[in-house]
């Protein structure tokens, strides 16, 4: 969906809520492909047997991209990603798992050289189908104001 929203329009404790999506082992295989990183706690099925977790774990990063991806439902045309703040990754997401964002708009303020823009921050919460967080972070938006500041 393609919204317009201006910077003053956003309000601060707005929330949303995404639709799921299962963590497949191909979704795992082909992030492995793509980074390169082939560490056994994501690829080898025997060895993550003798650990901690005792099976594979996904990416955090896959995580990550998956859970921002979930939260891409919503477009605002007078907006683009600034970057992410404050990126954890809480719990292990496994093969079979069930993830879900909830975005929070946790702040607004000023950006400091662009008196037509200001920045909107979406405390991102990601988590399982067992309500259990996952990941957590800041994602910041630049967006675009009716009028300029100053």
């Amino acid at each position: 969906m393609i919204h317009e929203q201006y910077f003053e329009d956003y309000a601060q404790g707005a929330q949303r809520e995404t639709t799921g999506r299962t963590i497949t082992e191909a979704d795992i295989v082909l992030h492995a492909g793509q980074t390169g990183d082939f560490f056994p706690h994501h690829m080898d099925a025997a060895w993550c047997a003798t650990q901690d977790f005792g099976q594979r774990i996904a990416h955090g990063t896959l995580i990550f991209s998956v859970g921002i991806g979930l939260t891409a439902s919503v477009v605002n045309a007078r907006a683009m990603s600034y970057g992410y703040d404050r990126l954890r990754f809480i719990k292990p997401v496994f093969i079979g798992d069930t993830i879900y964002a909830r975005v929070e708009i946790s702040d607004k303020r000023d950006h400091a050289k662009r008196l037509t823009h200001g920045i909107v921050v979406e405390a991102v919460t990601v988590r399982n189908q067992r309500g259990e967080t996952v990941l957590v972070c800041e994602h910041l938006h630049l967006v675009e104001r009716r009028q300029a500041q100053g």
